[in-house]
């Protein structure tokens, strides 16, 4: 099987989220189940560092007004489709946001310009030219690609199966209907069964409404988005779709993130030699400015954002210390929440310390050293931090939402009383059940061969891509089958 995926950021080359670790490991993993993928991305000036040596596949005079080109590259793995359009990528800020931190005016023409080349490669080919490689499905991801089903099914060409995964609805790409012209649709596209959303143009509904199936990232998620409390709006067109929607948990790349081979740990271990975190627990005390004591060191590796539940944990700082506990926070964010811990840090000197930024090698470090790592998130389509979590031994504390609540089994009686808890989860989400999650951790963690037994059970739990890899190739076999292709 041949699938184009098309996404707009791709680990290692490009990273601001998890959507970028998904569409950088599965297409590896769907290798090894048997389908070959080629990933469409966007030539950003770090994706066009490694272009060296491409080859050139297509060129396109005039994409939605701008010169572009189509470079394809082997790249760790990955074979890779560069969409190559200095117009529109070639800028010193981020994927999205300018140097100053706003959107960029253009991110409609950008990426629908991106999902136009690739609808233009799957409907006629990679070159253009006859016998040229041409995909049987296409897999498109989120609100930035969520337009090449839409260029599809209103072109003249053959219609390609395709398929949409939704990371996080909460990002819709909604743009003003003044643009519609420069999509270059036909006019019939501007309507409730196309692309018309409450009168503006919305590319993530674009996206649900017109490819083949949709999915997202976690069972958990794919039920939740169904709900005006989590479906954002789009929650109606969902349910119209809903036997076409399916949850598949993400999985993590288990060759990056090996602690018994991470070379951005101090001291590598495995579950049978935990005792080794500690030089590692030690590195981060030291990052962070935290007294060496033996209390249990819990960590933030997050945005700081009302929607990771960053507001409520800031609220539970001080009950959290009083109870005998530390912290290592690592992000940035909305800048009320960084401000309250920093302050928080301020009161609690050597048992509070906060890294306003993104460091990846340092997030590794945390994860191989820290005790447990804190995610109160108030809605996860997935989350990855967890599954790094439970890969390192590090209890993830969560919310019981999404993602978190498919892949962390709670530290209950039962749980503990089968050997199976894999983390703490609690819900619903307020101030009062994250503070008691917490002093539940610091309990457990006194227990030092309970807390052994819940690590090395975290760290036996599959948390590759294999089984979702197998899933994901599965839909995509039952999509061509039932279409009969």
């Amino acid at each position: 099987m041949q699938v184009l995926s098309v996404a707009s950021e791709v680990y290692p080359l490009v990273k601001t989220g998890g959507l970028a670790d998904v569409a950088g490991a599965l297409p590896i993993a769907l290798g090894r189940q048997g389908i070959a993928v080629k990933t469409l991305m966007p030539g950003y000036p770090a994706v066009m560092r490694i272009a060296e040596g491409a080859t050139l596949r297509r060129t396109f005079p005039d994409l939605l007004g701008a010169e572009a080109r189509i470079l394809e590259i082997e790249h760790k793995g990955l074979d890779l489709l560069i969409l190559d359009c200095p117009e529109l990528f070639d800028r010193q800020g981020g994927p999205y946001l300018d140097v100053t931190g706003k959107d960029y005016e253009d991110n409609w023409r950008r990426f629908a310009a991106l999902s136009k080349a690739g609808a233009i490669i799957a409907q006629m080919g990679l070159t253009g030219e006859p016998g040229s490689w041409r995909p049987d499905l296409v897999h498109v991801h989120d609100w930035q690609a969520a337009m090449l089903p839409a260029y599809m099914r209103y072109a003249t060409e053959p219609e390609l199966p395709s398929v949409i995964t939704i990371h996080n609805i909460a990002f819709q790409g909604v743009f003003d209907a003044e643009i519609f012209p420069a999509l270059e649709l036909p006019p019939h596209a501007f309507s409730i069964d196309g692309i018309e959303y409450y009168g503006r143009i919305s590319f993530l509904k674009a996206g649900l409404q017109t490819s083949w199936e949709i999915s997202t990232v976690s069972p958990s998620y794919a039920e939740e988005i169904l709900t005006p409390e989590f479906g954002m709006g789009l929650e109606g067109l969902l349910h119209s779709r809903s036997e076409d929607l399916t949850g598949i948990v993400n999985g993590i790349d288990t060759d990056v993130w090996n602690p018994e081979t991470d070379p951005l740990l101090s001291s590598a271990y495995s579950a049978a030699s935990l005792k080794a975190r500690a030089e590692n627990k030690r590195l981060v005390a030291e990052r962070f400015s935290l007294d060496a004591s033996d209390e249990p060191l819990f960590c933030v590796v997050s945005r700081l954002t009302e929607q990771k539940g960053m507001d409520l944990l800031a609220e539970t700082l001080d009950d959290l210390i009083e109870h005998g506990a530390k912290l290592a926070v690592l992000g940035s964010g909305d800048k009320a929440l960084e401000d309250a811990f920093h302050a928080a840090a301020l009161r609690h000197p050597g048992k509070i310390g906060i890294i306003a930024a993104y460091d990846e090698p340092l997030s590794h470090l945390m994860q191989a050293g820290c005790d447990a790592i804190i995610i109160p998130s108030r809605f996860e389509p997935c989350g990855l931090t967890q599954l790094y979590g439970l890969r390192y031994g590090c209890v993830p504390i969560v919310a019981r939402t999404g993602g978190l609540n498919d892949t962390v089994i709670d530290a209950s009686h039962a749980g503990l009383a089968a050997e199976a808890a894999t983390g703490i989860s609690f819900g619903p989400l307020t101030t009062d059940n994250l503070a008691r999650a917490l002093r539940r951790a610091i309990r457990l963690y006194k227990d030092e061969k309970l807390w052994t037994v819940i690590q090395k059970q975290g760290m036996k739990s599959d948390v590759s891509w294999n089984r979702s890899a197998a899933l994901y190739a599965a839909l995509f076999s039952e999509i061509l089958e039932r279409k009969g292709i």
